[in-house]
Order: C-alpha cells, then sequence, then structure tokens
C-alpha cells in the first residue's frame, strides 16, 4: 500500500472516539505520525494511540478542554515539538447543544462557540506558525449547515455555519503559503452521539438518497484525500459527506 502521507505530522482534535477516532486512525494508516485531543475518557485515548503504534507510527494523546484557548495553543505547540513537525491539522472536537430559542441559555451558547468556532480559528492560529508548504487545514462541519430539517438545532447550526465563512477566509490567507483549508461536513453518521438505531434515526435515513447513515470511516476517507497530494489543488472547499441529505 502506498503511504500517501508518509513523514507527515498530524494533530486532530477530539480524537478518542467517533469520527475523530476514524480520522486518526486513517491518517496513521496512510503514513502519518498523529497526535490526538481528548477531554474525558483517558481509556479510550490511549486505545487509538496503541492502534497507531502498533501501525509502525508515533502517536501522542493530550488532555484538552477545546473551550481553553491556552490549552489548545499549547497542545498544537507540544505536538510540532514532539514530532517535529505538524503538517495536517483536523478540528472535529465539536459541542452538541441543542434546545428551542427559549430554552437555551447564554452559557450554553458560549461554550458552543468556544468549541465550535474559537477553537478552530485558535489552534489554526496556532498551528500556521508550524506549517510550511504543504500543510493542511480540515474542519469537521455539518451537513445542518445547509439544511435544518427538525427544531432545536438553532445554536449548533449557526456555530456549523460560521464554519463556512472561516473556511473560505483561510483558504484566501493562506493559499500564498501553499496551504489549503477545507471542510468536511457529514451527515448522519453511526456513532455513540447519533447511533443508527437510536430514536428517530428512521426518519432521519428518510432523509438521505442512499437510505443509510455513514460509518466514521466514511467521513475519514474524505479528510485523508483532503490531507493529502491529490487534493493540492483544492481549498476553500466544502465538501459533504451526507449521503445525499442536502440534494
Amino acid at each position: 500500500m502506498i503511504k500517501t502521507l508518509d513523514g507527515k505530522v498530524a494533530l486532530v482534535t477530539g480524537g478518542s472516539r467517533g469520527i475523530g477516532a476514524a480520522v486518526a486512525l486513517r491518517l496513521a494508516r496512510d503514513g502519518a505520525d498523529v497526535a490526538l485531543t481528548f477531554q474525558h475518557n483517558q481509556h479510550r485515548a490511549d486505545d487509538v494511540v496503541e492502534q497507531i503504534k502498533a501501525m509502525g507510527r508515533r502517536a501522542l494523546a493530550l488532555r484538552v478542554d477545546s473551550a481553553d484557548p491556552a490549552a489548545l495553543v499549547a497542545a498544537v505547540d507540544r505536538s510540532a515539538g514532539e514530532f517535529g513537525r505538524l503538517d495536517i491539522v483536523v478540528h472535529n472536537a465539536g459541542a452538541f447543544l441543542l434546545g428551542s430559542l427559549e430554552q437555551l441559555t447564554l452559557a450554553e451558547f458560549d461554550q458552543t462557540i468556544a468549541v465550535n468556532v474559537r477553537a478552530p480559528f485558535v489552534a489554526s492560529q496556532a498551528a500556521v506558525r508550524h506549517m510550511s508548504e504543504g500543510g493542511r487545514i480540515i474542519t469537521i462541519g455539518s451537513n445542518v449547515a445547509e439544511r435544518v430539517v427538525f427544531p432545536g438545532f438553532s445554536l449548533y447550526s449557526m456555530s456549523k455555519t460560521a464554519l463556512i465563512g472561516l473556511t473560505k477566509a483561510l483558504g484566501r490567507e493562506l493559499g500564498p503559503r501553499a496551504i489549503t483549508v477545507n471542510l468536511v461536513n457529514p451527515g448522519p453518521t453511526d456513532t455513540e452521539l447519533n447511533p443508527a438505531d437510536g430514536a428517530g434515526a428512521e426518519a432521519i435515513t428518510g432523509f438521505t438518497a442512499l437510505g443509510h447513515y455513514a460509518l466514521p470511516a466514511d467521513i475519514a476517507g474524505t479528510v485523508a484525500f483532503l490531507a493529502g497530494p491529490d487534493a493540492r489543488y483544492i481549498t476553500g472547499a466544502m465538501v459533504s459527506v451526507d449521503g445525499g441529505f442536502n440534494i
């Protein structure tokens, strides 16, 4: 197998489970050394690290609250310092708070914006100090940035929509440095937070053209492509991996 990311170093935020873990493992499979952040479950983070090391790659797990800018910057700097470089950053950590307009609190607003919007900005700002030509910044958004079919998503949808503007603006700004910036918007994906056999899954599936949920590996495959050499001319793009949810 050709290791398209051989010699590269990646940082994946929220990389201990779900989409984040799948991304970390796929990047490692493609040849990258991988640092990942997690907030709560050390055991799961360690398990992903051990799987990466079993592939012959270097790995590092860092406990980080993405709502803490200083901790996030420190994680970026430590990843680059321990591995000697930083080529790929995948912003995956997210806050998923739903509720009606009247029920949502300012604290929930601040938490969602801090994790879903400020953290990708702060981590990108820190990462580009270490990136050279060919760097990749990839953010995991959501299909609800384009289409909201259920009530209660106003806060979450707003935060994910903000990533479209951030992606386009950073793509323009960093283009002269040959650093690409792209956004991946997953649709319904089979994770612990949104299981394919959970309550409401049948209704959600009905909105997709393909008639089923994605696997985390489906999202990871798109991220790996955008991180690799064949995507060198793609920047400022929004890639939907939603099974036709938004068509």
